[in-house]
């Protein structure tokens, strides 16, 4: 029996009937690691020990007790602290950190009754966008070892992909749980800015940063993020908004939803074929009484140098503490103290870090301060308005979640129009704070290709509702990658 291939409501009856246990579902998780993940290197830390002693508690826990998450298997992207697991941020700086708390999120893991099975990879302090820039292996997409993850939730995405767990979590800064979900071709939602806390996740861009859930079903999904929202008095960000049962709206209704369409994300530099998908989604949607039109964000090509100004000054703000003294790594035979910070730095972060850092100190130096980090963020609430905007008389936006499928490993993607295509699609969310879900609608030689629906502040509610209903209508959330094929 393939546990991992099953959804959270599945297994969930089998547990309750005692069909299997908890033990047997955590053995199931490990199995499936051991077969796959020596191709798909998704994982850089399995805690098979402490997973296994927590499921035998687990399992004499009384049924009425149990949750809907109860017993099941979850792998953490490697910049979310975990108490007692090695927390590395996939760099050279953070290799042998062992963390003394949890994040708020580990601990509502915790009391929903789920199982930490290890820590998955990313891009380096998750800067980029293919699990490339990670400081100890690259990542590789299940549909196609040759091919990227997606990043800098790579590691994440391409666990639930593979059929290793049925749920991870990962962060998104500007598209990284969105986009490695559209590679991977499984469910990624990147929440409210504040509705989940992001204490004790290791910042890059804090005004920017978001924690969200990846599964391969939005059902799995909606339920993961059920359990993890809330108000977190620890983080100041976070927001007190009441957090509803996510799956309880999953009617499967969308008559009178009104979708707008914006020409920003259908136009030059988006493949064809994606295009394409994005176009018979929309006639789905149509079919079951939606409407929608296409609209403008006007200031949506300005979202990659505005977000680029801001993230950058925040990550050479917040990577500062990173100075070789009181954590982190130090050269053994530095000879004063100028020396341990310089080494430390140079010989500790990788080269996409160092860039990043040095043009966000550029961005906040004396003179230019104003001329970058300030006006980037008054163009910030320009794109935040054109949604609010487009919201007075709309319900969500929908688009590709990226411009092209997955492309390979080593490849560098010389089309600039491309690059900048992706930026606009993802990173104005992020600057505007609002939710966006990410499900499948489509293949291209055999890659899959992701719809993107971005809602109002506070309204998961609706997007889950909508990628439930789209999900129900079309095939393919049950295509899985031959991968994990014939392996019990």
């Amino acid at each position: 029996m393939m546990l991992m291939k099953k959804t959270a409501t599945e297994l969930q009856a089998l547990l309750h009937n005692r069909e299997v246990s908890v033990k047997e579902v955590t053995e199931d998780a490990f199995k499936q690691i051991a077969h796959l993940d020596d191709k798909v290197q998704a994982f850089l830390t399995v805690t098979e020990d402490e997973a296994l002693t927590r499921a035998e508690k687990l399992d004499n826990e009384p049924m009425e007790n149990r949750g809907t998450l109860f017993g099941l298997p979850i792998g953490i992207k490697d910049n979310i602290i975990t108490k007692g697991t090695v927390t590395t941020c996939a760099s050279k700086m953070l290799e042998n950190f062992v963390p003394v708390y949890d994040a708020t999120v580990m601990e509502k893991i915790n009391q929903a009754g789920m199982i930490s099975v290890g820590k998955l990879n990313m891009d380096e302090f998750a800067m980029g966008s293919t699990t490339e820039r990670s400081a100890f292996k690259v990542t590789r997409n299940p549909w196609n070892l040759d091919c990227v993850p997606g990043g800098s939730s790579g590691g994440s995405a391409a666990a639930v992909a593979a059929g290793e767990v049925l749920f991870s979590l990962g962060t998104d800064t500007g598209g990284s749980v969105r986009q490695p979900a559209a590679f991977c071709g499984i469910v990624g939602m990147k929440p409210t800015y504040g509705r989940i806390s992001r204490n004790g996740l290791v910042a890059f861009a804090s005004s920017l940063d978001q924690i969200g859930p990846l599964t391969r079903t939005v059902e799995d999904n909606a339920l993961l993020l059920s359990a993890i929202a809330g108000l977190d008095h620890r983080d100041s960000s976070s927001s007190s908004k009441e957090v509803p049962d996510f799956r309880a709206g999953l009617t499967g209704d969308i008559k009178g939803l009104r979708i707008a369409v914006p020409k920003e994300y259908m136009g030059e530099g988006v493949a064809e074929d994606v295009k394409a998908s994005v176009r018979q989604a929309l006639d789905v949607l149509e079919s079951m009484g939606a409407t929608w039109e296409e609209v403008s964000l006007p200031h949506a090509r300005y979202a990659s140098p505005t977000y680029y100004a801001i993230a950058t000054a925040e990550a050479s703000s917040n990577l500062a503490r990173f100075d070789g003294i009181r954590y982190g790594y130090r050269p053994d035979d530095a000879k004063n103290l100028e020396e341990i910070y310089l080494r430390s730095r140079a010989e500790g972060f990788g080269t996409e870090v160092k860039k990043r850092i040095l043009y966000g100190t550029y961005a906040l130096s004396d003179g230019h301060h104003d001329e970058l980090y300030v006006k980037a963020q008054k163009v910030r609430t320009l794109i935040a308005q054109d949604f609010a905007n487009l919201y007075e008389n709309y319900d969500i936006v929908v688009g590709p979640t990226s411009a092209t499928t997955a492309y390979e490993i080593g490849g560098i993607v010389r089309d600039q129009l491309t690059l900048y295509t992706n930026d606009i699609l993802t990173v104005s969310v992020n600057l505007a704070g609002l939710p966006a879900i990410s499900v499948p609608c489509g293949f291209s030689d055999g890659l899959p290709i992701g719809l993107q629906m971005i809602g109002k502040h506070f309204d998961e509610a609706t997007l889950y509702r909508v990628a439930h209903a789209f999900e129900q209508a079309t095939e393919f959330h049950k295509r899985t990658p031959s991968i994990g094929e014939g392996h019990e």
